[in-house]
């Protein structure tokens, strides 16, 4: 099991839905991040590098060029949505771990439609693919989601079994029945229409037109999350359920419909690859795409804008540390170190600042003893 995995889980015990982006975690946050990279530092050091250099390389290869700066956003697009996934789902008071399942059904499914549909306008087979992207993600959703709410069968477990079981027979998929005959192409099914390719907005980039789409989508989120009737009910129910069933609110149909637009959203992540860069579906279609949005959503309290600052944020750390890797020599695993470090504070943050106003408060408690004492000393 990969440590990244293992971190989501463990940090779901810890970054609570109810928790909020105070000022107070906004400092502890900065300061994590400052730990984190005197951490990295520190490291290369130790393996004989310039850290200033390094660091130095890792900014200029996120954002020093075009193509960098095109790879970078699209890295934030990514996260981005996978983050959303998680925080839409989890502000119901129910958690999404099976979206990386979600986002290969959804790109098969939009490569398969986008491939049957070639003698269609562009346009067309787009909205369709999208469509049936949607609804892979969200009916695959649908299942943990209704058996969490009218069976109570842990959904962290089922969406995580889920998660191989959609990888698996995506796979399948991809390498028997809907296999190409395409030479040099050993596992993936047909290319997608040509005239429906989301093109480049930077050359040589990753960066596509599939921005628009992901941005249109991001916004619908934040609106319902932080300005509808709808986002405030899955609010009070994800804080407290049974307060939400006593004011008359439908708590179980909230999560499960909190689960399935989750789902949705993983959904199209898949087509967003498939038509941007791949032009065909692939079983290497995502390198744990959704969690890394899952750490992103933790982090930020899955508040929605915190969650595009932190996917730029990792965006910088996974592009340019590739880069820092190519011209400082150093390896990219030091990245991988920072995450961690930055993962661990944020995970105790609630744990070191309770003792921090613990000892704060016997501080005043023993200052006012001791003027006590003076006080009828005298």
């Amino acid at each position: 099991m990969n440590t990244g995995f293992v971190q989501s889980v463990r940090a779901l015990v810890t970054l609570k839905p109810k928790q909020k982006l105070t000022a107070q975690y906004l400092l502890s946050l900065l300061i994590a991040v400052s730990l984190a990279f005197l951490v990295g530092a520190g490291i290369m050091l130790l393996c004989g590098y310039d850290p200033v250099a390094c660091y130095a390389a890792l900014f200029k290869g996120a954002l020093g060029k075009p193509r960098a700066l095109g790879n970078t956003l699209a890295k934030t697009v990514t996260l981005c949505l996978t983050g959303l996934a998680m925080s839409v789902a989890a502000k119901a008071g129910i958690f999404n771990v099976g979206g990386e399942g979600q986002l290969y059904l959804g790109g098969l499914a939009a490569a398969v439609v986008g491939a049957r549909m070639a003698d269609s306008p562009a346009w067309l087979i787009v909205v369709c693919a999208l469509l049936a992207a949607m609804a892979a993600g969200g009916a695959y959703a649908w299942l943990p989601g209704i058996l969490k709410v009218k069976l109570r069968v842990n959904e962290v477990v089922t969406t995580i079994l889920l998660n191989s079981a959609a990888i698996y027979f995506c796979s399948y998929l991809a390498n028997g029945p809907l296999k190409t005959a395409e030479r040099g192409i050993p596992s993936g099914t047909d290319s997608i229409a040509a005239a429906a390719w989301f093109p480049p907005l930077i050359r040589l980039s990753s960066l596509t037109t599939g921005v628009f789409y992901a941005a249109g989508i991001t916004l619908f989120i934040w609106y319902l999350m932080t300005r509808s009737t709808a986002g405030f009910e899955m609010k009070i129910t994800g804080t407290n359920p049974r307060f939400a069933r006593y004011g008359g609110i439908r708590a179980d149909r909230l999560a499960l419909w909190g689960m399935v637009l989750s789902g949705m959203v993983c959904g199209v992540v898949g087509p967003l690859e498939v038509f941007g860069l791949h032009h065909r579906f692939l079983t290497t279609l995502s390198s744990e795409f959704y969690f890394d949005g899952m750490l992103v959503a933790m982090i930020m309290r899955y508040q929605p804008v915190g969650v595009i600052l932190m996917s730029f944020f990792f965006a910088i750390l996974n592009i340019g540390g590739s880069a820092m890797e190519l011209s400082a020599g150093i390896s990219s695993e030091v990245i991988l170190i920072v995450q961690s470090v930055i993962i661990f504070f944020m995970a105790a943050e609630g744990g070191i600042s309770e003792m921090a106003r613990r000892s704060a408060a016997e501080r005043r408690v023993r200052r006012a003893a001791r003027r006590a004492e003076k006080e009828a000393s005298a």
